[in-house]
């Protein structure tokens, strides 16, 4: 007869095996979905760059274009983020941050154009002005931000034993 705990170590063994693939699936899954994700935002970055070409697009289409092209590499950086997760099975909190520090950006360009056109126009009212200090006192958080985030990425790097980059493969031959 056999050992209750030796059942009990055997049924745990065949439920963490399907819990693995069943992870696996999801993230195979989800990695399509943002791989097909991708690819539509590029068709739609290079349609709106060949616009902004043709009609020697002004501020507001390239910071459109450049928008879309960040959004694009966030994509890209959340694949790229699966990809590793699936590989090594553990997650990771440095591409987060780049995500995060890409957002950022993109945010940074959205309120500093918004911010160029309300001092570009004629009429200075009291909701421009609020609107305009908002804005920068939101710029100034967003600096922040985003030097935390990249001394979090640095201090990332730093305290990695072998100096890679997350997710990057230790060449053949290394323990």
């Amino acid at each position: 007869m056999s050992d209750p705990s030796e059942e009990q170590g055997r049924l745990t063994k065949i439920a963490s095996a399907i819990f693995l693939h069943t992870e696996h699936a999801i993230y195979a899954a989800l990695g399509l979905l943002l791989a097909l994700t991708a690819l539509i935002a590029l068709v739609d970055a290079a349609g709106l760059t060949w616009a902004a070409m043709r009609a020697l697009g002004g501020a507001a289409q390239i910071l459109e274009v450049i928008d879309r092209l960040l959004f694009l590499l966030m994509l890209i950086e959340i694949l790229h983020t699966v990809r590793v997760s699936m590989r090594s099975g553990a997650l990771t909190c440095e591409p987060f941050l780049i995500v995060g520090l890409i957002a950022s950006i993109r945010r940074v360009l959205v309120i500093t154009l918004q911010s160029s056109e309300i001092t570009h126009a004629k009429d200075w009212s009291p909701e421009k002005q609020a609107l305009f200090q908002a804005s920068m006192i939101e710029l100034g958080v967003l600096a922040g931000l985003i030097v935390t985030m990249v001394f979090a990425i640095f201090l990332l790097h730093r305290a990695r034993d072998d100096g890679r980059p997350a997710g990057e493969e230790k060449p053949a031959g290394e323990a």
